[in-house]
C-alpha cells in the first residue's frame, strides 16, 4: 500500500481530493481556508492502487509556537512518512509566493512529488496549470477533485512512482549495479559487507521513461540479525519490496541461489511483486554457458512458484550483459500488469481440462466450469468448480503454470482462488427481454487499468508441473 501525503497551501482542495480518493466524505470541506488543522489518515483506492491517504493542514510559512506554526509541523511530519507527495495548487489562482516557498521545501525531500493542478475544470485553470510547470516538478496533473475529472492521469502519475527494488545478500553487488545503470558513483561501494544501511531511492531516466531505483541493505538470515540498526535496515529493505512493482534480486554469480537468495525470492513471490534474477560478477565466471544453464536448472527446481522468471547474467564492473537487464525488467512489469480477456481464459480452461482432467476424489470427478480474472498486479483469477474445496494443490499448480505458458507470462506471481459454483452467466434467460452477457472491455487507455491480453490461448502442456 502506497502512503500518499496530500499537501499544499490553504484552500486549494486538499480535503476534497482526500475524500475523493477515500471514496467517502471523511474530511470537512469549506470555502474558508484553514478548516483542516490535524493530519487525517484513511485508506483509499485509485484504480488498482491501494493507498494510505494523509490529509494535511494548509502550509503556512511561519515559525514559533502559534497555531499555524504547530499546523506546519504536523504537515512536515506527514511529508517524512510519505512514499508519494501530492503537491496541490489551485489552477484557477495560479502559482502564489506560498506555493513557491512550499515547492522549495519539497525539492529537499527524497519522496516522489506529483504536482496536482486542482480546480482545472473548463478553461479557467489552463493558465495556472501552465504556470505550475515552473515549480520544477514536471508537467502538472490537471484534475477537478470536486467533479472527479482527471483521475486517470493522476493514477498514471502515482503508478509511475512505484519503484524497482534492488535486493540481495550483503556484498552481492547491488550498489555497484545501481551506479553502473545511472552512470554515476551515486552510492558508496566497497569490499566490506553492510555499507548500505538505508533503502536509498535514485531517480533515473531509462530511454525516456522515468524510473526510481531503490538500493537496499543486504538481507541476511533472521538468526544472524542481532544488531538493532541492522534490524531496522532489514525492515526497510522488506518494506521496499512491498512497495515495488519489480524486484531485482542480485546474486553473486560465484555462489548463487544460496538459502538466503531462495528465501528472498520466496518473499518477493508472497508479496506479489514481479521478479528478475541478476547474476552479478559474471566476469569472474570461467565457463559462462555451463554455469548459466546450471543456474536456470536450479531456479526451476528450487523455485517452481516462479517458473520462468527472467535470469540476466551481467557484470556491473565491466558493463557486460547490462543491456539485457532493463528490457527484462520492463517485460516483467508488463506481464505483472496483464489483464487476460475472460473469453480467452475460458477457451484456455476448456483445453486445459481436456488435456489433463482433474482427478476424481472419493470416486467423484471434479469439474472446473468457469474462470475470470479479478485484478492485475499481480494477475489474480477466480475459478468456479463443483466441490471447490477438494481441488488438489497439485492441480492448482498445473493450472497456474499452464496460464503462464499459454499467455506468455513467465515467472509472474499469480493468485488463483477456487470457489464452488458454475458460470455465473450460464443461467441467464434468452430471448426477448434477456440481458446480454457483458462484452470484454477494450484495451485500457493510458492511466487506467492495465491492458488486456488479446489473442487465442495456446494449448496447455499435457502433463502437470509441480
Amino acid at each position: 500500500m502506497l502512503r500518499i501525503a496530500i499537501v499544499g497551501r490553504p484552500n486549494v482542495g486538499k480535503s476534497t481530493l482526500f475524500n475523493r480518493l477515500a471514496g467517502r466524505k471523511l474530511a470537512l470541506t469549506d470555502d474558508r481556508p484553514g478548516v483542516t488543522r490535524d493530519r487525517r489518515v484513511a485508506s483509499g483506492r485509485l484504480g488498482d492502487l491501494d493507498l494510505e491517504l494523509i490529509d494535511t493542514a494548509g502550509f503556512e510559512d511561519v515559525a514559533g509556537e502559534s497555531l499555524e506554526a504547530r499546523m506546519r509541523r504536523q504537515t512536515e511530519k506527514a511529508l517524512g512518512a510519505a512514499d508519494v507527495i501530492l503537491f496541490v495548487i489551485d489552477a484557477r489562482v495560479g502559482v502564489t509566493p506560498l506555493d513557491e516557498t512550499f515547492a522549495s521545501l519539497l525539492r529537499r525531500r527524497d519522496a516522489k512529488v506529483v504536482l496536482v493542478a486542482n480546480k482545472a475544470e473548463g478553461h479557467a485553470g489552463d493558465a495556472g496549470a501552465l504556470e505550475a510547470f515552473a515549480l520544477g516538478f514536471g508537467d502538472p496533473v490537471e484534475i477537478s477533485a470536486e467533479h472527479g475529472e482527471g483521475l486517470s492521469d493522476l493514477y498514471d502519475a502515482i503508478a509511475a512512482a512505484r519503484p524497482i527494488a534492488i535486493v540481495g545478500r550483503p556484498n552481492a553487488g547491488k550498489s555497484t549495479l545501481v551506479n553502473r545503470l545511472i552512470g554515476d558513483d551515486r552510492l558508496l561501494t566497497g569490499p566490506e559487507a553492510g555499507i548500505t544501511r538505508d533503502a536509498i531511492p535514485v531517480d533515473w531516466d531509462w530511454e525516456g521513461r522515468r524510473v526510481r531505483l531503490v538500493d537496499t541493505a543486504g538481507l541476511r538470515r533472521k538468526a544472524r540479525v542481532v544488531d538493532a540498526l541492522e534490524k531496522l535496515s532489514t525492515q526497510d529493505a522488506i518494506r521496499a519490496i512491498g512497495f515495488a512493482e519489480v524486484v531485482i534480486l542480485v546474486m553473486d554469480a560465484t555462489h548463487p541461489f544460496e538459502t538466503q537468495d531462495l528465501q528472498i525470492a520466496d518473499l518477493v513471490e508472497r508479496e506479489g511483486r514481479a521478479l528478475v534474477f541478476a547474476l552479478a560478477k559474471w566476469d569472474l565466471i570461467e565457463d559462462p554457458a555451463e554455469r548459466l544453464a546450471d543456474c536456470r536448472h536450479t531456479a526451476e527446481r528450487m523455485l517452481p512458484q516462479l517458473r520462468g522468471a527472467p535470469l540476466v547474467a551481467l557484470s556491473a564492473e565491466t558493463g557486460r550483459g547490462l543491456e539485457r537487464l532493463m528490457p527484462a525488467v520492463a517485460k516483467a512489469q508488463v506481464d505483472w500488469s496483464t489483464k487476460v480477456k475472460t473469453s480467452d481464459l475460458n477457451t484456455w480452461l476448456r483445453l486445459a481440462v481436456e488435456r489433463h482432467p482433474p482427478p476424481a476424489v472419493n470416486g467423484r470427478r471434479l469439474r472446473p466450469k468457469y474462470i475470470a480474472q479479478t485484478k492485475a498486479r499481480p494477475p489474480t483469477f477466480v475459478l468456479f468448480a463443483n466441490r471447490a474445496e477438494a481441488l488438489p494443490d497439485s492441480y492448482r499448480r498445473y493450472l497456474i503454470n499452464s496460464i503462464r505458458q499459454s499467455f506468455d507470462l513467465p515467472g509472474t506471481p499469480m493468485r488463483l482462488t477456487v470457489k464452488a459454483g458454475s458460470n455465473p452467466y450460464a443461467d441467464e434467460p434468452t430471448g426477448a427481454g434477456a440481458r446480454s452477457k457483458p462484452a470484454p472491455s477494450r484495451p485500457a487507455t493510458r492511466g487506467s487499468a492495465p491492458p488486456r491480453r488479446a489473442g487465442r490461448a495456446r494449448p496447455p502442456p499435457r502433463t502437470p508441473r509441480s
